[in-house]
């Protein structure tokens, strides 16, 4: 059970760190910025630091449980950002998304 705990732990954590490299990314396009830019830069390098965290997240679960916890915590993240900072709107092909993200993080989430 442990082994479980530590690796969503980990893969929460690759989520987090990839979603602020996606923030940053967003605000550089946003505003225009250059790919050598600051925010672009910072939005990569939080992505090379994830790499870490995903190695130690898949230690302890497997490549398709970490990979649907991840895009379920991504896909929700990002849309409510979206949705919240950045006024993008949400229709119902996204929610319908979100439900089945949800979905399969549900079906494929092996507790023994």
């Amino acid at each position: 059970m442990d082994h479980i705990v530590f690796g969503f732990a980990f893969t929460f954590v690759t989520a987090l760190v990839v979603i602020a490299g996606d923030y940053v990314l967003k605000l550089a396009a946003d505003g225009n910025q250059p790919v050598w830019s600051v925010l672009v830069l910072l939005g990569v390098a939080l992505y090379g630091v994830s790499a870490f965290f995903w190695f130690y997240a898949m230690q302890h679960v497997t490549l398709a449980q970490a990979g649907v916890a991840y895009s379920m915590l991504t896909l929700i993240a990002l849309a409510l950002i979206g949705a919240l900072h950045f006024g993008e709107t949400l229709h119902a092909r996204e929610y319908a998304g979100l439900g089945c993200a949800l979905l399969a993080m549900v079906l494929m989430s092996r507790l023994a």
